[in-house]
C-alpha cells in the first residue's frame, strides 16, 4: 500500500497568506502525488481557493481556526495567542504523530519559540540551530546556524556539524558531507577560542557520516568545495543577509545595465539564454525552506516574502526531509 507523506502547513502565515499557500500547494501537487496537505487556518477563505484549484481533495485537508499569529508579534506575544493559532495548531499536529513535518511562512522568533514550546529536544543535543540552503558553483550547500543562538560552544557547534550533514545527506542522499568552520581565516590559529577548540575536536575524531575539512572564510562558501558550514547564529545571520543583499544588488545593477542603452539592450538579446540561467541560479525561491534542526520532529521555516513558487519549493524539501529520515539519521549520528 502507497505511504502518504502528511506535511502540516500553517496556511495563515507569510506575506498574501492563504493565497500564496494553496498557490504553492497546487503546484506542488502537480509535480507529486504522495503527500497529504493537512492546512490548518481560517475555512471560511481556504475552503473557497481550494475549489477553484487542481488539486485532488483527497489530499487536503482544512482544519479550521480564525486566529492566527501576525507578522509584528514578538515571541512571547505569539506565544500568549497561543494554542488556538494556526501556527501552533500545525506544530502541535507533528507533536501529536498526526502529521510527518510542519511548514510555516510565519513570524519566524514566534516559530521557533512556540516549536520550542511544543517538541522535544533530540537526546544530547542542548540548543536548535535554524539551518538553510545555499547555491555554490558545485550544488547546494546546507549552512548552520542562520539566527536562533547568539552564542554557541564547541560542543553546539560540533552538534551543527552532524546534524547539518544529517541534513545534507537526506536532501542529497548521493554525495558525500563535508563540513567546514565558517571563520576569519582558514589557518588553524586563527579565530576565537570557541572556533579553534572546536576545530581541534572536530579533527581529533573520524566521521562516518562526514569529512571535516577545516576553516573556511566567507568569500569562499560558494566555491563548493564544502557543503556543510557551521557558524554561531550571529556569524551565520550576517553572512545570510549579506550574501542575499549581495545577490539582489548584483541583479538589480545588470538588469538597470542592460536597459539603460540600445548597446545594452542589445547585448540583453544576444545573451539571453545566459542572463537567463545567471538569474536562475540567483532566484532565492530555489533555496527556500530554512530547516529547524535539533527537535525531535521537523521543522521549516518558508520565507515570508515568498511567493507560491519558493513555498512549493520549501514542501519539496518537507518531502525529501521525511522520506530520507532526517530524525533518525541525527539521531544516530549524535553521542
Amino acid at each position: 500500500m502507497k505511504k502518504f507523506i502528511t506535511i502540516a502547513v500553517d496556511a495563515m502565515g507569510g506575506d498574501n497568506a492563504p493565497y500564496k499557500i494553496i498557490d504553492g500547494i497546487e503546484l506542488h501537487h502537480k509535480k507529486d502525488n504522495n503527500v497529504f496537505y493537512k492546512l490548518f487556518g481560517d475555512k471560511n477563505i481556504i475552503d473557497p481557493l481550494i475549489k477553484k484549484k487542481s488539486i485532488d481533495k483527497n489530499f487536503i485537508e482544512v482544519i479550521h481556526t480564525n486566529e492566527k499569529i501576525k507578522g509584528e508579534d514578538s515571541a512571547f506575544t505569539a506565544a500568549k495567542r497561543g494554542k488556538k493559532t494556526s501556527m501552533w495548531l500545525a506544530i502541535e499536529s507533528v507533536k501529536n504523530k498526526s502529521s510527518d513535518i510542519v511548514i510555516s511562512a510565519g513570524n519566524t522568533a514566534a516559530l521557533l519559540v512556540i516549536a520550542k514550546l511544543n517538541l522535544k529536544m533530540i537526546e544530547n543535543i542542548d540548543k536548535p540551530a535554524l539551518s538553510g540552503l545555499w547555491p555554490s558553483k558545485k550544488g547546494m550547500s546546507v549552512v548552520l546556524d542562520l539566527g536562533a543562538n547568539i552564542e554557541c560552544s564547541d560542543k553546539n557547534l560540533i552538534d551543527f556539524a552532524i546534524m547539518g550533514s544529517s541534513l545534507f545527506k537526506s536532501l542529497f542522499p548521493e554525495e558525500r558531507a563535508k563540513v567546514a568552520l565558517l571563520n576569519i581565516g582558514s589557518e588553524e590559529l586563527k579565530g576565537n577560542d570557541v572556533i579553534k577548540e572546536t576545530y581541534q575536536k572536530l579533527n581529533q575524531i573520524i566521521y562516518e557520516d562526514f569529512e571535516f575539512k577545516g576553516f573556511i572564510e566567507g568569500n569562499h562558501i560558494m566555491d563548493g568545495n564544502v557543503n556543510v558550514v557551521v557558524a554561531d547564529g550571529f556569524t551565520g545571520n550576517v553572512a545570510l543577509k549579506t550574501a542575499e543583499g549581495t545577490a539582489n544588488f548584483i541583479t538589480s545593477e545588470l538588469k538597470d545595465a542592460m536597459k539603460s542603452s540600445v548597446l545594452g539592450k542589445l547585448g540583453s538579446l544576444i545573451s539571453a539564454n545566459s542572463l537567463k540561467k545567471f538569474k536562475k541560479k540567483l532566484d532565492p525561491r530555489l533555496y527556500n525552506g530554512a530547516i529547524l534542526l535539533g527537535l525531535d520532529s521537523p521543522v521549516i521555516k518558508s520565507h515570508g516574502g515568498t511567493d507560491f513558487v519558493g513555498f512549493a519549493n520549501s514542501l519539496s524539501v518537507c518531502e525529501k526531509i521525511v522520506k530520507n529520515n532526517l530524525i533518525d539519521k541525527i539521531k544516530n549520528s549524535i553521542n
